[in-house]
């Protein structure tokens, strides 16, 4: 994993467009009435840089074998009494099933904790999302609730079932409870 960059752009579109029919079921989507999701890679990296500035966000590319291979995005960062986040990503299809994801979001979270000093991480996903679902299930987070019309996704508001984990959970880090 490594911050995601403007020079990303090549590969993203690459990616994005080669997953498109396997990734629409997943995206979020703008509901009726608020601004339109970013159009453009552009637009995005500089709304996602915006954020990062203000702390409220830590976007990342997810690299295999040197390759762009997806995205992922440390959001809605609570400072204060909170402490918290939110994880949300996406991969290529390629490399799907390999144990990519699993890993990236271990190596999130464990920055999360380790260096940007949060306590509680929180992952949203559909209850059908079984690939993304298989993600937690390795990585042992434990579920937390059921979120009904959670979030806009593919064009609706989606339920969602949470997962989180905390810092204390994961004395040694969550990529290293992963590699045992």
């Amino acid at each position: 994993m490594r911050p995601l960059r403007r020079s990303d752009l090549d590969a993203w579109r690459s990616a994005r467009q080669r997953n498109a029919m396997w990734l629409v079921r997943w995206d979020a989507t703008a509901p009726p009435g608020s601004p339109p999701r970013p159009v453009t890679f552009r637009t995005l990296v500089r709304r996602l840089a915006v954020a990062a500035r203000q702390g409220t966000t830590l976007p990342f590319a997810v690299e295999v074998d040197g390759r762009f291979a997806g995205q992922l995005t440390i959001n809605n960062i609570v400072r204060g009494s909170a402490q918290f986040a939110s994880v949300g990503y996406w991969l290529d299809q390629d490399v799907a099933g390999r144990g990519v994801m699993p890993r990236a979001v271990a190596m999130a979270v464990d920055h999360c904790f380790q260096v940007v000093g949060l306590h509680r991480i929180e992952v949203a996903i559909r209850p059908e999302n079984s690939n993304s679902l298989r993600v937690v299930e390795k990585l042992g987070l434990h579920e937390v609730g059921y979120a009904p019309r959670f979030l806009h996704i593919d064009g609706d508001w989606r339920d969602h079932r949470l997962y989180a984990i905390t810092k204390e959970e994961v004395p040694h880090g969550l990529l290293s409870r992963l590699e045992r």
